[in-house]
């Protein structure tokens, strides 16, 4: 068995890697959440934290490592949250950090957003880093049970719901992480070929 060391803490961020990724890995290559520290995240964009992340889960084991960094960019705040998205609320909640994000857009007409997520995949050959989008809007008000982070209050271009009204298997094909991981997969895959 090949094993994937996947650097997060997130039991929801490794249930979403894993369905998304999973189908797309040749057979025997098997994803492992990360047993080490979390380093802090002093990158300036999501590409450098996921970077960061990555090279540490590899550092800790050895193993090939990947890692994503994720967040909601809102036009209307100038990319706010952004790559603090997880800390955006003196909390750092999910529920706080969604309250303070309606809260800022409180009256405002133009509520474009774009959840963006970077993968890194670092191994002893080297290092890979992708970037995708999934644009939509902010909505006014919570809706919505699945998901988590700011799932509630996203409407995806092209759907009326939100985020967290997609199944988990709509989720694992449409979302920003799943654009990303679907990127990164054949990397994955070239580098367990070859060795």
């Amino acid at each position: 068995m090949s094993t994937v060391v996947v650097a997060t803490h997130n039991a929801h961020k490794l249930g979403e890697i894993s369905l998304s990724l999973g189908a797309m890995l040749g057979p025997g290559i098997e994803l492992i959440a990360t047993d080490g520290p979390e380093p802090d995240e002093t990158g300036t964009t999501f590409e450098e934290n996921a970077l960061i992340k990555a090279r540490e889960a590899f550092r800790h084991t050895g193993r090939p490592s990947l890692a994503d960094d994720s967040g909601i960019c809102v036009d209307a705040l100038d990319g706010a949250p952004g790559i603090r998205s997880s800390r955006f609320s003196e909390e750092g909640t999910d529920a706080a950090n969604v309250a303070l994000l309606l809260d800022k857009m409180k009256g405002v007409k133009e509520r474009t957003a774009t959840f963006v997520c970077a993968v890194a995949f670092v191994t002893k050959d080297g290092e890979r880093v992708v970037r995708a989008e999934w644009p939509g809007v902010i909505r006014a008000a919570a809706k919505g049970k699945a998901g988590f982070g700011y799932d509630p209050i996203f409407s995806p271009d092209g759907m009326t719901g939100t985020a967290a009204e997609l199944s988990s298997l709509e989720k694992a094909a449409f979302s920003h992480r799943a654009r990303a991981l679907g990127l990164i997969a054949p990397a994955i895959n070239r580098y367990f070929q070859r060795s």
